[in-house]
């Protein structure tokens, strides 16, 4: 059974590179945006092509909490969703993490030079 569905950018060779990550640590479901059924994508906001996102139950995670999440739901590093829940507690936090996200996707060519993936595997 699923633990989530993480919902990345599919003509990113970066983006491959970590969605293959999780999905070879953990049961999550990922989809590209090219494949995104009409249930998945009414679920998410209308600038969906803005970031990733990680689809639980009623809940839809955008951007830097995707990211998040999936770390959380993989467990990577052990103990992340204790690490998580520890971290939320600290008012400026959110913050951080969205810099830290924006900051990396804006260097996904970049940093795709390194880490990159032509398909995923999972």
């Amino acid at each position: 059974m699923t633990e989530g569905t993480l919902v990345y950018d599919d003509e990113c060779g970066f983006c491959k590179w970590w969605v293959n990550y999780f999905a070879q640590r953990s049961d999550i479901e990922t989809v590209g945006f090219s494949d995104l059924s009409n249930e998945q994508r009414d679920r998410l906001p209308e600038d969906y092509e803005e970031c990733a996102h990680f689809l639980t139950g009623d809940t839809v995670y955008s951007c830097g909490a995707a990211i998040e999440e999936a770390f959380a739901v993989a467990d990577v590093p052990p103990g992340s969703r204790d690490i998580v829940s520890f971290l939320r507690q600290f008012e400026d936090y959110e913050d951080l993490r969205e810099e830290a996200y924006e900051a990396i996707a804006e260097r996904r060519g970049t940093l795709g030079q390194f880490l990159s993936k032509e398909e995923v595997e999972g």
